[in-house]
């Protein structure tokens, strides 16, 4: 009888098992295989997303404006990256994008995408101070980027300016391998490729950009129109889960480091996630700050789309009003209740 009973709950189970995946909403997410994607990836490990009837799915881009195309054509639902004048560019268009979250900011002691010089430079005396970048190759993500405005405060620093660099762009992976080649002087490069080129002696960390540009909002999370629209039942059940990863990897860092309780399970969904596989890196790399509220820093945020446009680089009209929704984050957060360390 015993016997028949398991062999029956077990028939039960694998006939249930695919209804039940069936059930599960899918949700594409587009990441740049940066350390801030973290709270993506273990709201994925952890359940969250799961526990939400969510069946989350990635694509890899270089930088977020490469997402804006999927996102018009409704390939994709949810991204993360950094925010650029194509971002605004594209609403102006009419492409309905919205930030809902904070994804990386620049609290003190974490800034993670710091002014990398080649040590040679700083080894010959090439490179002393800021104003040393002039003539300089530097890299940055993308044009019109987030980092485009970390990198002109930081020329400001040493009386200079864009027109004194000569700008190339490419994606954070590349721009290691570019310093180690010496085919560029310097560059604004995320973790984990920052420690990464550090630590291969092919690279100086001369600068956070926490101490260029304090709190910038360097990183957002962003939801298509659609997804918004057409999903709004999935969009509040993912934010809820994101949250849960945020909160959740924020109690792995100690001093800027993922050196706390919960330190060695994120250096391992990292090292398992993002294709560098080291982890002794992530025990060392600065760790990505993320508000637990997904507050966005609305001040960073103004001052950007300021730059852009000053710098001719918005094409249309448009408000950061229009780009932004940050009723995702605050209906999870009252759900959530305030974050507690270690809940």
């Amino acid at each position: 009888m015993l016997a028949r009973r398991f062999i029956l709950a077990a028939a039960l189970s694998a006939f249930m098992a695919p209804a039940l995946a069936a059930d599960l909403i899918p949700v594409t997410v587009g990441t740049a295989n940066s350390a801030t994607d973290i709270a993506v990836y273990v709201a994925e490990k952890k359940g969250f997303f799961r526990d939400e009837g969510l069946d989350v799915s990635y694509i890899a881009f270089d930088s977020a404006a490469k997402m804006i195309a999927p996102f018009a054509s409704g390939d994709l639902d949810v991204g993360g990256g950094g925010t650029s004048a194509g971002l605004y560019n594209a609403v102006a268009r009419g492409i309905d994008i919205k930030i809902v979250a904070d994804k990386n900011h620049t609290p003190p002691g974490q800034g993670i995408q710091p002014l990398l010089v080649r040590k040679d430079h700083v080894e010959s005396r090439r490179y002393k101070t800021i104003a040393d970048l002039k003539g300089m190759k530097i890299s940055t993500a993308a044009p019109g980027s987030a980092a485009s405005t970390t990198l002109d405060r930081a020329l400001k620093m040493g009386g200079l300016t864009i027109k004194d660099v000569d700008q190339v762009y490419m994606g954070f992976p590349q721009q290691a391998v570019a310093l180690a080649n010496k085919a560029i002087d310097a560059a604004f490069t995320a973790e984990p490729s920052a420690t990464q080129a550090v630590n291969s002696g092919s690279a100086v960390r001369v600068m956070g950009d926490d101490e260029i540009y304090p709190m910038h909002q360097l990183a957002v999370v962003f939801y298509a129109g659609g997804f918004i629209k057409k999903k709004p039942e999935a969009a509040r059940r993912y934010m809820r889960a994101y949250l849960k990863g945020v909160r959740y990897y924020n109690d792995a860092i100690v001093n800027g480091r993922l050196s706390g309780p919960r330190g060695e399970e994120i250096v391992a969904i990292l090292s398992d996630k993002i294709p560098i596989k080291d982890n002794s890196l992530y025990r060392t790399l600065i760790a990505p700050a993320c508000d637990p509220d997904g507050k966005v820093q609305l001040k960073s945020l103004a001052e950007d789309l300021e730059f852009f446009r000053a710098a001719g680089q918005i094409e249309g009209a448009v408000t950061l009003e229009q780009a932004l929704d940050s009723s995702f984050a605050e209906a999870a957060v009252a759900q959530l209740g305030p974050y507690t360390r270690g809940r």
